[in-house]
C-alpha cells in the first residue's frame, strides 16, 4: 500500500466518521482549517517510529496551534497486532514525559481491532477508536479542554453519546460507512 492510500484511507475515515458521526467534537473545526497534520511513518521497527514520535513531538510543541492543532501518526504495518499496539502506548506516553509536555499533549489510540476492556470483540461500540491503520493522535491539551468546555464541560456524556450513536447505527451502517465510494 502506498502513502498516499494510506492517506485517502486515513481522511476518509476522519470524514465519514470522525466528523460525520461527531465522535470527536472538535475535529470539525480543525479539519476545515487545515489544521490536521497527518503523517504515514514507514519505520520497520519501533525505535524508528519512535524516532518519528519524537520528531512531531516535538514540531507540534514548536508550531502554533492556528497553524497545527493535532497530528496523526499513521503507520500501516508495524502494529498488526491491537494487544501489541495497545502495550504500546505506555510507552507512547512516557515520551511525552520525556519531552516535558505532560499536560500540553496527550495521545489518544486508534486500532483497525480497537476493543475496549470489558467488550467482545464485535461490539459496534469498539468502533469509536476503530480507524483503517493503528493511529496515534497527538492532542493538544488545551485544545480537548475547549472542545469538552463546548460540549457542556462533560467528556462522560460526549463517549455516551457516541456509544449511542453507533449502537444506533450498528455494524452494517458502520461498514456502510466506512466503504469507499
Amino acid at each position: 500500500m502506498t502513502d498516499e492510500q494510506v492517506l485517502a484511507a486515513t481522511r476518509h475515515w476522519i470524514e465519514r466518521a470522525v466528523i460525520g458521526l461527531n465522535l470527536c467534537p472538535f475535529a470539525r473545526a480543525v479539519w476545515v482549517k487545515n489544521q490536521v497534520r497527518i503523517v504515514v511513518s514507514t519505520a520497520r521497527h519501533i525505535d524508528a517510529f519512535l524516532d518519528d514520535l519524537d520528531r512531531e513531538l516535538d514540531l507540534l510543541a514548536a508550531t502554533p496551534a492556528e497553524q497545527i492543532d493535532t497530528t496523526l501518526i499513521v503507520h500501516p504495518t508495524l502494529f498488526p497486532d491491537f494487544l501489541a499496539f495497545n502495550d504500546f502506548l505506555d510507552v507512547a506516553d512516557d515520551v511525552v514525559a520525556e519531552h516535558e509536555l505532560d499536560g500540553v499533549i496527550q495521545v489518544a489510540a486508534f486500532h483497525p481491532q480497537w476493543q475496549f476492556d470489558g467488550t467482545e470483540p464485535d461490539d459496534i461500540t469498539n468502533a469509536t477508536n476503530r480507524s483503517p491503520f493503528p493511529t496515534l493522535h497527538l492532542l493538544r491539551e488545551d485544545s480537548v479542554a475547549r472542545a469538552v468546555a463546548s460540549e457542556g464541560g462533560d467528556a462522560e456524556a460526549i463517549v455516551a453519546r457516541n456509544v449511542q450513536t453507533l449502537r444506533d447505527l450498528g455494524s452494517d451502517g458502520w461498514a456502510a460507512l466506512m466503504k469507499k465510494p
